[in-house]
């Protein structure tokens, strides 16, 4: 009953902890205006002295400045504590000559009822505070700051560096981000927040001046106290009042200047420092030969630097001990390290059989590209790729990995998936690729080649011979965009092959996020992960965005009850998003240009339908398969020089047959159905499909 009531009080406080706050930073200020009776001024002067001891342990034992990143705030409300304590306790001093027993106690035992000895420390302690602490720790600050500001862009890079080549997860380089947007952060609060403590040391001497002489002023002039009577007490009280509020400010300083200096630690203070300090028991047995020498000085104090030097020497030998014992389990774990490669051969096998999604292999000559030291900037266009390949297909693509090889040509790339070529092309480092717009013969000084995305004449021309270029009016490109020009299409026209079951998953998981009734409805009741990935596949394979990947799952979810054919789910599908679809394909006046098929051939097409587990193909004759493509290719061949984009339009019961019948031949050329065409657009027939029986 009790631990629950506890409980409950526990987690009572922590969810209104920002209300008590916000109470408390008003207590504070309140303090400064509102008159305080004694008891309460030695509570507030006891909590001031144990925050400042918490303070300065916390930063002792913080690994991460960013563990502490609240501190600069901390700093502020701390200053602006001690200045209204400082406030209350001169009220009570030149009111009542007594301002609580803790004052009086510093004023008192601190230093010694002398209030001239008070005075030299009081001035000590603001002198190391302001002079040597506060500026130093603010210097670091300023310079931390400065520096971490400088090194941002270097950092972001590398995250997007380790992000490509797929050391890290896209959450692990947010996180690395915000983590580094943070730092710099903290860096440049911490550098404005210290001038706040040297305000406050400021603060001090004039409060303690103003104490001392106020108190006298006025117990001597209204109330008639012996002017040496007075001295002595304002003395005390002033230097107590000063000692028990600059003592919490030293150690909050101190705590400051600690957490500002540790930003390459990997430990707490405490540990670091003994690592580190007593690393080497060669310097510790040296320092106690040293010591041993001063000993038989005659004039030094001999028993205290032979205790030294005794206790050095024994811990120099326990140093030596600590060390032999390590090489000793170092040089056990290496055997059993060895004794066990013939066992753990299987797992280092693993790695050899582990095939990348999406990798690319560069020649030694193009390794510049990916050097961000030489100007290159392969990896942050790579990382753009990715982007715009979710934003404009909606596939997920997964970190492209970029490896040296050395069999390839020095200005060589190959571009694989799961370890089969894909494609390739070569690259003039440090020149240009030149096209005409035209198409016509390029005739400007330089290596003729085929541009190896569209296999387009070009020219690489040296960077001197650009302007010349530019007067007329060819198209200039630089090899790394030639380079991601190429993997762009690339990956366009392989996008089936990338859309595995875990990019499936995750655009599910995706979508559970805002739309989970549909993923939920749909998975597994109806449809797998596998069979959604299918349908995926059917669509990327036609170039179909796959983006609006919720009316996807919608659209299943509404069909699948009825069936399980991939193939009819996918021109469901398609009927959904044939807006989608067919915009990319009108033209500027909306009008679709197509080409129909004979109403014959529609039907002879139909009736020769067969159905195989890879979908359906019209069991139709060569001679008959032969005519279909060349009637295509010269309407194709027609049309060419009008500059139009083509689609075949047919019935929707023979799209998905008539698509896999010309595939082969005109990988690139859509086949959309009537069902796909939005009312809104304007079709326009350019030619039919026939045959002479036609």
């Amino acid at each position: 009953m009790e631990s629950n009531l506890i409980k409950n009080i526990n987690e009572n406080i922590y969810k209104n902890l920002d209300v008590i706050t916000a109470f408390g930073v008003i207590g504070i200020v309140a303090m400064i205006i509102l008159p305080m009776p004694t008891f309460l001024l030695d509570v507030f002067l006891s909590v001031n002295i144990a925050l400042a001891i918490i303070i300065i342990l916390l930063t002792m034992f913080t690994v991460d400045v960013l563990e502490f990143s609240v501190f600069p705030t901390m700093l502020l409300i701390t200053t602006l504590y001690r200045l209204g304590l400082n406030v209350s306790s001169t009220r009570l001093i030149l009111s009542k000559g007594y301002a609580g027993e803790v004052i009086s106690a510093f004023g008192g035992f601190v230093t010694g009822n002398n209030y001239i000895v008070g005075a030299v420390i009081f001035i000590i302690i603001v002198v190391i505070q302001f002079i040597v602490i506060t500026n130093g720790a603010g210097r670091v600050a300023e310079v931390a700051a400065r520096f971490t500001l400088d090194a941002m862009p270097g950092k972001q890079m590398s995250i997007d560096a380790d992000l490509n080549a797929g050391v890290i997860t896209d959450q692990q380089a947010r996180d690395r981000r915000e983590n580094l947007q943070r730092e710099s952060d903290f860096y440049g609060s911490m550098d404005g927040a210290l001038k706040f403590v040297k305000g406050d040391a400021i603060a001090g001497i004039v409060i303690v001046l103003i104490n001392f002489v106020g108190g006298i002023a006025i117990f001597v002039g209204q109330r008639g106290l012996p002017f040496g009577e007075a001295i002595q007490m304002f003395g005390v009280l002033t230097i107590g009042d000063g000692l028990v509020s600059q003592v919490p400010a030293l150690l909050i300083s101190t705590a400051s200047g600690i957490l500002v200096t540790r930003s390459a630690s990997k430990s707490n203070f405490g540990k670091e420092m003994a690592m580190q300090l007593f690393s080497i028991p060669k310097v510790i047995a040296m320092t106690a030969v040293v010591l041993l020498l001063l000993g038989f000085v005659p004039a030094l104090p001999n028993i205290l630097f032979l205790l030294l030097s005794l206790i050095s020497g024994g811990i120099a030998y326990f140093l030596y001990e600590e060390e032999k014992q390590r090489e000793k389990q170092k040089t056990v774990v290496q055997n059993k390290k060895t004794s066990k490669e013939a066992e753990k051969e299987p797992d280092d096998v693993m790695r050899y059989i582990k095939t990348e999604t999406l990798e690319i292999e560069i020649g030694y000559g193009l390794i510049s590209l990916v050097d961000k030291s030489s100007g290159g900037d392969l990896l942050d266009r790579i990382s753009t790729i990715r982007r715009q390949c979710a934003s404009e297909m909606g596939i997920i693509v997964q970190p492209i990995r970029i490896r040296d090889n050395l069999q390839l040509k020095a200005d060589e790339y190959v571009i694989k998936i799961r370890g089969n070529e894909v494609a390739k092309g070569e690259l003039m480092y440090g020149h240009l690729l030149v096209m005409d717009p035209g198409s016509e013969k390029i005739d400007i000084q330089g290596k003729e080649t085929l541009e190896p995305t569209f296999g387009l004449p070009a020219v690489w021309i040296d960077e001197s011979n650009k302007e010349e270029a530019e007067m007329k009016g060819f198209t200039i490109i630089d090899p790394t965009t030639v380079l991601v020009t190429h993997l762009n299409e690339t990956i366009k026209k392989f996008s089936k092959e990338l859309m595995g079951r875990q990019e499936v998953k995750a655009l599910l998981d995706m979508v559970k996020e805002s739309n989970n009734a549909v993923v939920e409805e749909l998975v597994p009741d109806y449809l797998s992960v596998g069979d959604i990935q299918k349908v995926l596949q059917n669509l990327l394979s036609e170039q179909v965005s796959i983006r609006d990947f919720v009316t996807i799952l919608e659209t299943l979810a509404d069909y699948a009850p009825n069936t399980k054919d991939i193939e009819l789910l996918t021109e469901y599908v398609r009927y959904r998003l044939g807006r989608t679809i067919t915009k990319r394909y009108i033209g500027e006046k909306n009008i679709l240009d197509v080409i129909t098929i004979h109403p014959d051939i529609e039907q002879k097409i139909y009736n020769s339908i067969q159905k195989s587990f890879q979908g359906s193909f019209p069991a139709i004759s060569p001679e008959m398969n032969t005519k279909i493509l060349e009637s295509t290719d010269s309407l194709l061949t027609f049309n060419m020089s009008m500059e139009r984009q083509l689609v075949v339009l047919v019935s929707p019961r023979i799209r998905a047959p008539f698509r896999k019948l010309i595939e082969m031949t005109f990988p690139d050329l859509p086949v959309l159905s009537l069902n796909e065409i939005p009312n809104s657009v304007e079709i326009e027939g350019v030619g039919m499909v026939k045959i002479d029986d036609n």
